[in-house]
């Protein structure tokens, strides 16, 4: 998006952004533009919706129950879907959000939650976790917002794997294999398509680890000789694929 854009309000809207396109906001929308921003007829916003690219938009209306907007020009077309898939054990509350929101801005695909035995939180709201990723992509200038997945059993992802992912190799950062550097690993996956699973607080479990182990779909990493938090190692395995194999290069 040019910079001249960049300190006007994103949001993310799912109606379809067309040249002179009239777009109505919902009542939170509207609100946090005519009543906390203060916008007013005539000013301009950034629409997006994830599939017709970035849309500079002039309010039409500024009622704090339904503000409407029309599309002036596109400022930003709509780049291709990411592929970059990341499976990870749900964490906690705050901590959930920042892993979600670290997933967006990192340019993740899907963000697929994966239930393991040492899981410590079993039940998701899957509405929260989407408004998540949409505030990150509406304060990142992200213009793909991941789909979220349902939640899945390690065991179901992995016998479902070939299946469902049979062109994608499988990365695992495995806190229990010897500190080593991930770079030569993942160049020689250079042109694969991958996915990045992370375990919970604690690790995998002794079997689900062995399982991992064992299955040709998946590659393990090791993420340097410090225990790292499950929400860091996140950050840190999504930058090191993105920056050896992934769309940094």
């Amino acid at each position: 998006m040019p910079r001249t854009h960049a300190t006007l309000p994103r949001l993310f809207v799912d109606a379809d952004l067309a040249q002179s396109a009239e777009i109505t906001l919902d009542k939170d929308q509207s609100l946090y533009l005519a009543a906390v921003l203060r916008k007013a007829i005539g000013d301009e916003a950034v629409l997006f919706n994830g599939r017709d690219g970035a849309w500079l938009c002039r309010l039409t209306a500024d009622s704090k129950k339904s503000v409407a907007l029309q599309c002036v020009e596109q400022i930003a077309p709509q780049p291709p879907r990411l592929d970059l898939w990341y499976g990870f054990a749900p964490l906690k509350n705050e901590r959930l959000d920042y892993v979600i929101q670290k997933a967006v801005e990192m340019g993740t695909g899907t963000i697929q939650p994966v239930m393991t035995q040492l899981t410590q939180v079993h039940r998701l709201k899957t509405d929260r976790l989407h408004a998540n990723a949409i505030e990150a992509a509406e304060q990142c200038e992200v213009l793909n917002v991941p789909e979220i997945a349902p939640e899945v059993t390690l065991e179901r992802l992995l016998a479902c794997w070939p299946v469902e992912h049979a062109e994608r190799q499988l990365i695992f950062a495995d806190e229990a294999a010897a500190s080593a550097s991930p770079l030569e690993t993942l160049q020689s996956l250079k042109g694969k398509k991958v996915g990045l699973l992370i375990g919970p607080e604690g690790g995998f479990s002794p079997s689900e680890r062995e399982k991992l182990l064992s299955l040709s779909f998946v590659t393990p990493i090791s993420l340097g000789p410090r225990i790292l938090r499950a929400d860091t190692a996140a950050v840190a395995a999504l930058a090191v694929i993105q920056a050896t194999i992934g769309d940094w290069r």
